[in-house]
């Protein structure tokens, strides 16, 4: 799959989300065969740009490309302003973000909120790709609510408006994350544009991947949740894909690796008091279904410090390593 100049590595995209796909876990899903890893969303709003928190997503310091870095806001010239400041902080895609449920940015018209007004859609689309000499990429919902499912609709403006490649949650911005996506609708959008079209909602397993792809016609498959204290999920759908084999569950000692990788890259990146905070949920993702893994959150979340953190994980999967798995 090509974006713009970039042919990506694999179909496999790791999907925007707040809180969690800062640098350092966009530079590990890549390396464990992520084709592309969408940043955190900055916003528009230029009074925010200086802020230690838009800072940190537009630190890309040896990222590996493509280096993909979503926007959000409402307003076209907002945006497009928004869209030449990341490109010249070292952006190469500009993602639009017209999906996001949350009723904080909903409430601000921007998100999935603007997929009620077409004719703003296209000012947005339509000035962000004028304003720089980037790739500009969209994810939208299906619609607004299940009675508004104008996707198909939003996805013919973003073609004749220049955006290079669709990412599409199979849900509306009412069904937020609940019940289960829906696919029709993405597979219907593929049929009716030539952009490529990147199906994203529930994609959890190599095999969920696969069915995904043969029932839309898309192009590539985005990965969101499923990727939470699991970044090898995209090595795996790869090999599947490409091979039609599965491989195994990684073994303890590499998940031990990984995590205690992660983290070290959370300290340096935020410095050790944020990045013990930050670090928490991270933990507390890798350790789901591990014996024990409810009491060890109980106590990794009273850890005040990097080496009482790392002390924690140490001992964790010491005891894992002595007595069988068994959920938790």
């Amino acid at each position: 799959m090509r974006i713009g100049p970039y042919s990506l590595a694999s179909n496999v995209i790791l999907a925007p989300m707040a809180g969690v796909t800062d640098r350092p876990f966009r530079q590990l899903c890549k390396e464990l065969g992520a084709g592309m890893a969408v940043s955190e969303m900055v916003s528009a709003n230029s009074l925010l740009w200086g802020s230690r928190k838009t800072q940190r997503r537009i630190n890309h310091t040896g990222e590996m490309e493509p280096r993909s870095v979503q926007i959000a806001g409402a307003d076209p010239q907002m945006m497009a302003a928004a869209a030449r400041f990341n490109a010249d902080n070292g952006a190469q895609i500009i993602d639009i973000n017209m999906g996001c449920p949350a009723k904080k940015v909903c409430n601000a018209m921007a998100g999935s909120a603007l997929l009620q007004d077409e004719s703003l859609v296209a000012r947005i689309l339509e000035a962000v790709v004028r304003a720089v000499d980037l790739p500009v990429t969209l994810k939208i919902r299906t619609g607004w609510d299940p009675d508004h499912r104008n996707g198909l609709a939003i996805a013919r403006i973003a073609e004749q408006s220049g955006i290079q490649a669709l990412a599409v949650h199979g849900r509306t911005r009412a069904c937020a994350y609940r019940g289960e996506a829906e696919y029709d609708t993405i597979a219907a959008i593929k049929a009716s544009i030539k952009i490529p079209v990147i199906a994203n909602g529930d994609i959890d397993s190599p095999q969920k991947a696969k069915y995904v792809l043969q029932h839309t016609g898309a192009d590539a498959v985005m990965i969101g949740r499923a990727a939470q204290g699991a970044p090898w999920i995209f090595r795996a759908i790869t090999h599947y894909l490409t091979h039609g084999e599965l491989l195994p569950e990684p073994p303890l000692s590499e998940i031990r690796r990984l995590l205690s990788e992660h983290l070290h890259r959370l300290y340096d990146f935020y410095g050790e008091h944020t990045g013990v905070l930050v670090a928490r949920k991270h933990i507390a993702w890798y350790s789901k279904g591990q014996t024990g893994g409810a009491s060890f959150r109980q106590i990794i979340n009273q850890a005040a410090s990097a080496d009482a953190q790392l002390q924690h994980i140490e001992a964790f999967f010491d005891a894992l390593a002595q007595r069988p798995a068994i959920a938790a």
